[in-house]
């Protein structure tokens, strides 16, 4: 399930960062009455990268991670800091981040069915990694 979740997060964040980049396809639809209400930012640009990187490829990469449990050195710290891999940090961390850019959506921009939709998908990024028997690594 975990996996299901973060593949759906991680293609729906590679869909919706390039499209907010580049204008849905080329075709400037994007309204740009939001970015009136959001300090400091004043194009789509930014959004679409954090989409892009953080919520598309780090999602994919988490469940990589899940799947096929690669060691990076690199990583090991968060292992001795978590006590547990590398990919279930990365999972919590792309809920808890799902949540607050809800969050910050919600507030700039307002509500929609899409909010209620992926902040399901961010409260399950943070509960099924906490809830999940280690030996189970979230499968």
């Amino acid at each position: 399930m975990t996996i299901g979740l973060l593949v759906f997060l991680g293609v729906s964040g590679l869909f919706g960062g390039i499209g907010l980049i580049f204008g849905i396809w080329g075709l400037q639809l994007i309204p740009r009455e939001p970015l009136d209400r959001i300090p400091v930012i004043d194009s789509w640009l930014v959004p679409g990268l954090v989409l892009l990187v953080v919520f598309g490829l780090g999602s994919l990469a988490a469940a990589y991670g899940i799947l096929r449990r690669p060691e990076r050195p690199r990583l090991k710290v968060v292992q001795r800091l978590t006590g547990r891999p590398w990919w279930w940090a990365a999972t919590v961390l792309l809920g808890l981040g799902q949540l607050l850019w809800l969050l910050i959506e919600w507030i700039y921009i307002g509500m929609s069915p899409l909010l209620v939709i992926y902040g399901a998908v961010g409260a399950a990024l943070v509960t099924l990694p906490l809830l999940a028997p280690v030996r189970r690594y979230l499968i």
